[in-house]
């Protein structure tokens, strides 16, 4: 049970605060713009949640600033010339109008060819390269998770890609259900495998605790490195939200 999420505001920095029927308080900060949010159990009253966030001020404001530091893309039009992001690497978009068959493919070591169609505008496009990360993501994804699975000990029943604002993953424990952001078609495969496996030890463990830690410690020893990994990559300003309005 949980109850509807309200605002405070703690030594000038928006807080969210969600009541859950849960044992310990969480707190976290979120892309792009370093949003708080804390998870706390129903028995907390304000005061305590207001002690818990000030005790953590410092972590807090400098996880903040790690994100305000981070490049971010600039507003996508999806022309020949623009920079994007697959699997950790910067290319420069080469759309190339024709009356043959649309499609992607990275081209070279610098380069993703777009073949459209003419009249094909920017929402188009947009959609055209979402669906191309989509389709790459599917590909990588199975043989990360039947690597991990005996490793882990755990099976996967189901997983899916969808567009997520603040998560790189997430589970229903209950189903053996993971899903995982679109978005990590643009980060390094090594970050992908780590939010994937992040996920299936969240079958095993729902927290972020010491058991959650140690199990990750134990199949992933550098999974702190891949995290921080993730945590330098290019934001995109508003995932997939980017054309500019006519």
């Amino acid at each position: 049970m949980s109850s509807e999420a309200v605002r405070m505001e703690i030594r000038g920095i928006a807080v969210e605060v969600a009541r859950k029927d849960i044992k310990h308080l969480h707190v976290g900060v979120y892309p792009p713009e370093g949003r708080v949010r804390v998870a706390v159990p129903l028995r907390l009253d304000d005061d305590a949640v207001r002690l818990a966030v000030i005790s953590r001020l410092a972590w807090i404001r400098r996880r903040r600033d790690e994100f305000q530091r981070q490049d971010r893309q600039s507003q996508r039009e999806f022309g020949t010339g623009e920079s994007h992001y697959f699997e950790g690497r910067r290319y420069r978009l080469d759309v190339v109008v024709s009356d043959g068959p649309s499609g992607i493919r990275v081209r070279d070591a610098g380069w993703i060819e777009m073949r459209v169609r003419p009249g094909t505008g920017c929402h188009a496009r947009e959609a055209m390269l979402y669906r191309w990360y989509r389709a790459r993501l599917r590909e990588r994804i199975p043989e990360i998770i039947a690597k991990w699975e005996p490793r882990i000990g755990v099976v996967v029943a189901d997983w899916r890609i969808r567009r997520m604002k603040t998560r790189w993953g997430t589970c229903n424990r209950e189903a053996g259900r993971i899903w995982l952001n679109s978005e990590l078609a643009k980060k390094p495969v090594s970050c992908l495998e780590y939010v994937v496996v992040h996920e299936m030890v969240h079958l095993i463990e729902r927290r972020h605790d010491d058991r959650f830690r140690g199990i990750l410690d134990r199949v992933l020893p550098n999974w702190r490195h891949r995290l921080d990994a993730l945590a330098r990559e290019p934001l995109a300003n508003e995932t997939w939200r980017t054309c500019a309005e006519a």
